[in-house]
């Protein structure tokens, strides 16, 4: 950097090159530097010799002095406050590495939170970019946002930028995180902006000789970038939406007349106005969205329907701090408190309660803390209203809430309607044959919206929307009038009754309106949507919750910081007849299939043993590694064979998107590093010899099929026949079925011990094959509504176990549910509510298991079906795996050698975000050998290799006298993600013996790579252990 630029100093100021003295400045610029001091001088005074002059009070000649020294502060603040940030912005990781932050929350978002990535590449295009970005913005203020502002007011016609230029500071992306789980056919993406920039900027009005303008802006925000939808045509994006989650902080720096805005007082009205304006475009729920393609509902995605409605009701609060205190504080008062709701640009405030430092709303329901006060806590009732998109329940909604007229004043709304404004078409002209500048105005009961201007046409397109929430739809009418941009000239009328939208299907009408007092062509196209709000009867608690402890529960200090349940916190009140009395899935629920790999043999493979520099020909010990959709299996290894005979079988649960192949590489097991034997891409299940690549020769014999899906009970009985006539060497069971269940909610489950609502989580187990559910937030009646799948061998005899629990530690009932009765169930498909053993009389959950029998007679095949949930037999490409639909538990270990089974383990293995570290929990053992006479007392050791030092190694307890021990420890390690995923488990189970006992230590080995496991996600499952010599 030249060292002639200006560089932060200590106190966030700048140090500059010192300018020449005026002694040695020219004689002619000194008079002038000297006129110009007498000048300002003058100027000083002059308001003190006016106030003298015309009599006015010393009080006013020191309002104005405040009032200047203020704004100068303010301006000197904000000046300081933008170059500190220009010079954090540059030097950004030499202060995060020295640590000049002092806590956690002033680093970068990369820092704090793992998930969000640098975008380094991002900025260096931006900067690379900036001057190009400031010709384009330039072009837009002078050629379009300029000439707009002129037409809109008269006043303003002589508006013109005089200056524009974005300066040298690019807009800086501090961190990256991706959104891909919410919806396959969108991306979303968090964008951590901080922008510091010197841009300048200039307008002045020569009617007025007024001039304006900015000097420097700050700028930081979290901008959330929506990639929907996603098509199969370039630019593969439809559109591009974004918005800020919540309000950005600004800062800017005025000149010119705008200087003004900087006096105190003015400069906080400003502000909130400046803010107020920006996020009615661009926060949340307001939306700016940028089509890429053609023929696009902007106005559905800029307001897409809300999944629902949260409904907020104030009830009372509690130790509030005295704020009218007398005599300084020494004689307490009390205070007139209301409370202020800000939800996007909508702000909602309360009555105020007089002299009260316990005021009463409302009833009770939850407790939490507030902040920035010494004292005080607040009662909150949060709801969550699903959208029905049928109006079946609509007079029930209405009667529920004319019951609480009594209490709330207004009945609160039974609907929410929605309205996407999208044209208009051959609209009456202006006096003069003018065209007009139409803008709409919609009216429901006393709530009035309006659409944005089109400017100088009679065909003008608004694309927008608007929400509105309805008492009752069946007495309430939609007005719409359109009227010039003055609001005086009309330009057309339309009434519609809501109840007209009441008999259409889906609750929708899509369609052109005729309007009324217009022209005889003159139309507006209008899409609206009615949804009914719908609250859950077993969403409504009957009991309130106990207010937090001082130490919190669950809630930071002093902020609303937990999620709120779809469905509410729950209650124990008795099941009502609006429960849903079915499960409603995903589409994509129970759409995966099976495929099943029969590696047979192989042939002429290349020999790698060689002696005496290859002199003398060896043979190889050959082995296989299928990677199938992020999942590897290996096979054993077969010693000293060019021709091995494998005969393994392996199934592996796929989705049905279309894409990618079965990779099959072949290696010759080595004591230092295994040698290359060729590989093999394949993308057809085919029955034949397949030559392996990138070697000289060898071929391997491969059977691959996908297997029809089919719920006709005939074929069981032979799929079983078949499954009992078939042998492999890696002792694999061919499957008969595919189970899938669709775990929805439960409802009425118990109280902790202690009265608290529990955390709960659900636990599916099938023949040692356990999935875990997400843990909800306390409630009685949790909503989990995810899905599973397993590989079922025999369907008569397997039994399907359900355990709830209070986040994994306290039983809060069990279902046992044997699949003989899912076999008895019309389609193989159980959907209902089951009772719940060890729980309450009313404990139930809500489950549906759908059984596919897997149709081998019909599964050789030349190519794969396309549907994995249909029964047809057309011919079609090879399904795509997707790892996040993979039946991770179905994976096992294969030992080196052809060893015999010593028992298995259990184990958890998965990463935490949250903390950084990999965590690996011993569950327990089963079917261990015995040691003596007396058993054993087993304990499991493991390292994670490679690790020279012996760093990871671990141990658990010692059980006495136990061949199925329980052990239940937990390991953690500081690793990252990456580093965890190249890790390999090498788990010892052993038997504690004296030094000179004479009994065998090694009962059994486990090695698993790490890689091989979705570690995010978390694998709950048994492993096979291999026995082992001492």
């Amino acid at each position: 950097m030249p060292t002639t630029d200006a560089e932060p100093d200590m106190n966030g100021g700048t140090t500059a090159a010192d300018p020449a003295s005026p002694n040695q400045l020219p004689p002619g610029e000194r008079a002038v530097s000297v006129l110009w001091s007498f000048g300002k001088c003058l100027a000083a005074l002059l308001p003190v010799y006016l106030a003298g002059y015309y009599g006015f009070s010393i009080s006013i000649v020191l309002l104005g002095l405040m009032i200047y020294m203020g704004w100068k502060h303010t301006r000197l603040e904000k000046a300081m406050r933008i170059k500190s940030a220009m010079y954090l912005l540059e030097n950004e990781r030499e202060f995060t590495t020295e640590r000049v932050f002092r806590t956690k929350r002033d680093l970068p978002s990369w820092v704090n939170f793992p998930d969000v990535e640098k975008a380094e590449w991002l900025n260096k295009i931006l900067q690379q970019a900036w001057p190009f970005i400031g010709q384009y913005l330039e072009k837009l203020l002078v050629e379009t946002i300029a000439p707009a502002i002129r037409i809109s007011n008269a006043h303003l016609q002589t508006l013109s930028f005089t200056k524009i230029n974005i300066g040298d500071k690019a807009l800086k992306v501090v961190g990256v995180k991706a959104h891909t789980e919410q919806d396959k056919k969108q991306v979303m993406l968090d964008l951590y902006l901080s922008y510091a920039g010197d841009v300048e900027v200039n307008v002045e009005i020569k009617k007025y000789f007024c001039k304006a303008g900015v000097k420097g802006i700050q700028l930081h925000g979290k901008l959330r970038v929506i990639l929907e939808p996603l098509i199969g045509d370039v630019p593969l994006v439809g559109a591009i939406t974004m918005f800020f989650i919540r309000r950005p902080k600004l800062d800017i720096n005025w000149t010119g007349l705008t200087n003004l805005l900087d006096i105190p007082g003015l400069n906080a009205m400003s502000d909130t106005m400046i803010m107020d304006a920006i996020a009615s475009h661009l926060v949340l729920p307001n939306r700016l969205t940028v089509p890429l393609v053609a023929d696009l509902h902007i106005a559905q995605l800029r307001s897409p329907l809300p999944r629902g409605v949260v409904r907020i009701h104030l009830l009372e609060a509690e130790d509030l701090t005295a704020k009218d205190t007398v005599i300084k504080g020494l004689i307490d008062g009390k205070s007139d408190p209301y409370a202020v709701l800000r939800v996007g640009t909508q702000v909602f405030t309360s009555h105020h309660v007089d002299n009260n430092l316990n005021p009463q709303w409302r009833e009770m329901y939850e407790w939490f803390n507030l902040k920035d006060v010494p004292s005080g806590s607040v009662h909150l009732r949060l709801e969550w209203l699903s959208l029905l998109p049928s109006a079946d329940r609509l007079s029930e909604v209405i009667q529920k809430n004319q019951n609480l007229t009594s209490k709330t004043g207004d009945p609160p709304s039974a609907a929410i309607l929605a309205i996407y404004l999208d044209q208009a078409y051959e609209l009456p002209m202006r006096k003069g044959n003018k065209d007009p500048s139409p803008m709409v105005q919609i009216s429901i009961q006393d709530t009035t919206k309006e659409s944005k201007t089109c400017y100088g046409t009679n065909h003008p397109v608004w694309e927008d929307a608007f929400t509105f929430f309805i008492q009752d739809p069946r007495k309430q009418d939609i007005d719409i009038q359109v009227k010039d941009d003055d609001r005086a000239l009309s330009l057309g009328s339309l009434a519609i009754p809501v109840n007209r939208i009441l008999n259409n299907p889906e609750l929708t009408m899509d369609q052109w309106f005729q309007l009324e007092n217009s022209g005889l062509a003159s139309r507006i196209y209008l899409k609206i949507v009615l949804r009914v709000l719908w609250l859950s009867d077993d969403a409504t608690p009957t009991t309130p919750s106990s207010r937090p402890s001082s130490s919190g529960s669950g809630l930071s200090q002093g902020g609303i910081t937990s999620e709120m349940n779809p469905l509410g916190s729950g209650g124990l009140g008795k099941p009502q007849p609006g429960r849903p009395q079915q499960t409603t899935p995903d589409t994509e629920f129970a759409t995966e299939g099976v495929l099943r790999i029969h590696l047979v043999e192989a042939q002429n493979l290349i020999a790698k043993d060689n002696f005496m520099g290859g002199m003398v020909k060896g043979k190889s010990d050959p082995y296989v590694k299928i990677r199938v959709g992020g999942i590897t299996f290996r096979s054993h290894t077969i010693k000293e064979n060019l021709n091995p005979i494998w005969n393994e079988l392996y199934e592996v649960i796929l989705t049905q998107l279309p894409g990618q192949e079965i990779q099959f590489d072949l290696f010759d097991k080595d004591i230092d590093q295994d040698d290359f034997l060729g590989s093999l891409n394949i993308s057809e299940c085919l029955i034949q010899w397949y030559n392996l690549n990138d070697v000289k020769s060898g071929r391997v014999h491969l059977v691959l099929e996908w297997l029809p899906r089919v719920s006709d009970l005939q074929r069981l009985e032979q799929v079983l026949l078949y499954q009992s006539q078939q042998s492999y060497q890696n002792k694999a069971v061919p499957s008969a079925g595919v189970l899938f269940v669709y775990v929805e909610r439960a409802h009425g489950l118990t109280l902790k011990k202690n009265g608290k609502e529990p955390k709960v989580g659900a636990e599916i187990i099938l023949k040692g094959i356990s999935y875990k559910t997400k843990v909800c937030e306390r409630s009685t009646s949790p909503r989990w509504d995810e899905a599973f799948h397993f590989l079922v061998r025999e369907p008569r005899d397997e039994i399907l176990t359900v355990k709830l629990s209070h986040s994994w530690g306290q039983a809060l009932g069990s279902l046992t549910l044997p699949l003989k009765e899912v076999l008895a169930e019309p389609d193989l498909v159980l959907d209902r509510w089951l009772n719940l053993d060890g729980a309450l009389p009313e404990s139930q959950i809500l489950l549906r298991a759908t059984l596919k029998i897997l149709d081998t007679q019909q599964a050789v095949c030349h190519k794969v079906p396309a549907g994995a949930g249909s029964d047809a037999t057309d011919e079609e490409v090879i399904p795509k795996w997707d790892p996040s639909h993979l039946d991770l538990r179905r994976r096992s270990a294969f030992p080196i050698d052809n060893g015999s089974m010593a028992g298995q383990v259990k184990l958890t293995i998965g990463y935490s975000t949250e903390e950084s570290r990999l965590f690996i929990t011993v569950h327990s053992c089963r079917g261990l050998g015995a040691c003596s006479k007396d058993g054993a007392d087993p304990y499991v050791s493991f390292i994670l290799l490679p690790d020279k030092k012996a760093t990871t190694k671990r141990k658990t307890a010692t059980k006495k006298r136990d061949l199925n021990p329980e052990f239940n420890e937990r390991f953690d390690f500081d690793f990252s993600l990456e580093e965890s995923s190249q890790r390999k488990l090498d788990l010892s189970v052993k038997n504690s013996v004296s030094f000179m006992s004479r009994e065998r230590e090694l009962i059994g080995k486990l090695q698993l790579d790490l890689d091989q496991i979705d570690l995010k996600a978390g694998v709950t499952q048994w492993y096979n252990l291999v026995a082992g010599t001492n």
